[in-house]
């Protein structure tokens, strides 16, 4: 049999291979891969960035100003898919390589899919040491791109044409597979880019790729019925996988067949609708009082899709009913045995139909559902409270949410976020009705994802209405694809808070005993401390700019520049103390056992008092 041979240099081979792999989404075929974000070096420019160029008409790609700031959009938008389209991202060695590792980590923190390209070091080494290569005395086959190893799903170094073969089918399967999704890296090196072979035509041929979906098994279901069916007072607790599995229908089936209240993670906010009665909120650290009252009585918790974080556990201390058990329904493994749960190892979508399927006519105590709704109504009041304006001089992080939401909170708005005091703010009080109305990055809480992630977000959904929430910190951190979105049209709307500095950290030093140090700008070392104009820094990227004075202003402007067609970024200051007392629970930060403060000593205590509540298991 005579094998059709294509002759291609390696990195020509990678190209070609992005735009031949496709997925179905609602019954229409499109390219899996998004696009790839790119900012050339000498170690891919000559390669990679002649490959891409070649195949420009079949797949986009997007120049970048920051290699972080482009894998954080990258990430974004995977996450704004549903994980089922993701986006490649290709640097030089060196330090462009290295400023994508902080989104390597937030996307397997994430468990979210990115195909990562930086360039790497001559595999001949004849040239050896080139131009920011790293070098170990000991090791000579150590390269700077090691350091993607702990945070890559799969990783792979490209030493000839033709292990490209391999990698790319075996990324392909990392970067599609539910359970093992997440960051895949495959370091090119420079020459081998360049290097020709001869690869069978059937490596390009067109591949489409739809999600597996894992059925449970009958040993695993089996126990988890008899636990839901014995017990009295059950909730559910929904993860980022509920949206990644597109179960959110399946959810809301279930949890009113059986009359269970739903409780969501971060990652799993927006899984019911926000209005639904049997919708509690968030749960946690940030949770809600309705979501965090039935967390502590419950006597079974199902998790479904979440990989149960500290900040939804309340540092696993929230869970306080007498025999409370875990039923964890996660595609993952790893995930759904956690603290001696009961496993049921299954896509949630599946697992959930699954399980109302085999409970029957099983429905909880009317008790329970009736708590559930009468703690929802209580903590609608506390919320409302908390977002509706005042005449303070300064406003605080609520009321700017309320702001927002009065003014764009639609069927098409997706608010996104990252690190600081906002997400606790926005998981407890923002009201997301539609799936994915909620895009908030705290697996891995990574300051300066805001922006960037806002474009990520707006690529992956170009009709959405896109509202990035960011404060004055992130924004320092990481706001050149301001210039990004300019650039390719992508309209956002970034509301700022400058509170002057690291307020929520500022706050936790605060609550642990620490003295104001090295967190508020005005409390840091400094010679001059000059008032930033982030209105004015905005515009110079070309972003359509206001600074506003109130909440009332910030109302007028978000109506006024909701139909502008270029990025639009408002400025407001708010108060750096001002936060939503309701709802909430302790999270642990370790305290010092001796200091000279007695305001630590004071925490200390406070501390070894609360962490006698906690689980071990």
């Amino acid at each position: 049999m005579t094998i059709t041979q294509v002759r291609l240099t390696m990195a020509q081979a990678v190209a070609r291979f992005l735009t031949r792999q496709m997925t179905v989404i609602d019954g229409e075929k499109l390219p899996i891969f998004g696009g790839v974000f790119a900012i050339f070096g000498h170690g891919n420019v000559a390669g990679l960035g002649e490959a891409l160029h070649g195949v420009r008409a079949e797949i986009t790609t997007y120049r970048a100003q920051n290699e972080q700031g482009m894998a954080n959009a990258a990430v974004a938008f995977a996450k704004a898919s549903f994980r089922r389209r993701f986006m490649a991202c290709t640097t030089s060695i060196g330090p462009g390589a290295m400023n994508m590792v902080t989104s390597a980590a937030m996307a397997h923190a994430n468990r979210l899919p990115v195909l990562l390209l930086p360039g790497d070091v001559f595999a001949n080494r004849l040239p050896d040491p080139v131009l920011q290569q790293v070098e170990d005395f000991g090791d000579g086959t150590v390269s700077a791109t090691d350091c993607f190893k702990p945070v890559s799903r799969y990783f792979d170094r490209i030493t000839r044409p033709e292990q490209i073969v391999p990698a790319l089918r075996r990324a392909m399967q990392v970067l599609t597979d539910p359970a093992e999704c997440g960051p895949v890296t495959l370091a090119l090196c420079q020459d081998v880019q360049a290097e020709a072979f001869d690869y069978p035509q059937s490596f390009f041929d067109e591949r489409v790729w739809t999600p597996r979906r894992a059925r449970p098994d009958e040993d695993e279901l089996a126990p988890a019925v008899s636990a839901l069916k014995a017990a009295k007072r059950p909730i559910v607790i929904a993860g980022g996988g509920v949206l990644y599995s597109q179960a959110t229908d399946a959810l809301k089936t279930f949890a009113e067949t059986h009359g269970i209240p739903v409780a969501e993670t971060h990652g799993g906010k927006s899984s019911l609708a926000h209005s639904h009665p049997l919708n509690m909120g968030a749960v946690g650290v940030t949770g809600s009082s309705a979501s965090n009252a039935l967390a502590a009585e419950a006597d079974l918790v199902l998790a479904v899709g979440t990989r149960l974080a500290d900040f939804t556990t309340g540092s696993w201390a929230l869970f306080q009913g007498e025999g409370v058990r875990l039923v964890g329904l996660n595609v993952q493994a790893f995930d759904a045995g956690k603290h001696e749960a009961l496993p049921l190892v299954a896509d949630a979508r599946v697992g959930i139909e699954a399980l109302r399927a085999a409970l029957g006519s099983y429905r909880t105590d009317a008790a329970w559902t009736d708590k559930a709704k009468a703690g929802k109504a209580e903590w609608m009041a506390a919320s409302e409270a908390a977002i509706a304006p005042t005449n303070a001089v300064l406003p605080s992080d609520a009321e700017v949410i309320g702001a927002i939401h009065r003014a764009r909170n639609g069927p098409d708005t997706v608010l996104v976020c990252a690190a600081g005091g906002l997400p606790g703010e926005l998981h407890k009080l923002w009201q997301a009705e539609a799936p994915g109305g909620y895009h908030m990055e705290y697996g891995f809480s990574t300051m300066g994802y805001e922006i960037a992630g806002g474009l990520g977000v707006k690529l992956a959904r170009p009709d959405a209405d896109v509202v990035v929430m960011v404060g004055d910190g992130s924004y320092m951190m990481l706001n050149s694809e301001i210039y990004s979105a300019v650039m390719i049209g992508a309209k956002l709307t970034i509301v700022l808070l400058d509170n002057g500095g690291y307020a929520c950290i500022n706050r936790l030093q605060m609550a642990t005993g620490g003295a104001n140090f090295n967190n508020m700008l005005t409390d840091a070392h400094h010679v001059d401390l000059p008032k930033i104009d982030f209105a004015a820094h905005a515009s110079a990227m070309g972003a359509v700019t206001r600074k506003v004075a109130s909440i009332a202003e910030l109302e007028r402007a978000l109506a006024e520049t909701k139909s502008e067609t270029r990025p639009v970024l408002i400025a407001i200051d708010t108060d750096h103390l001002a936060t939503t007392e309701a709802g909430g629970h302790w999270w642990d930060v370790a305290v010092p056992e001796v200091s000279a403060r007695e305001q630590v000593l004071e925490a200390r205590r406070g501390y070894e008092k609360a962490r006698t509540a906690q689980r071990l298991g």
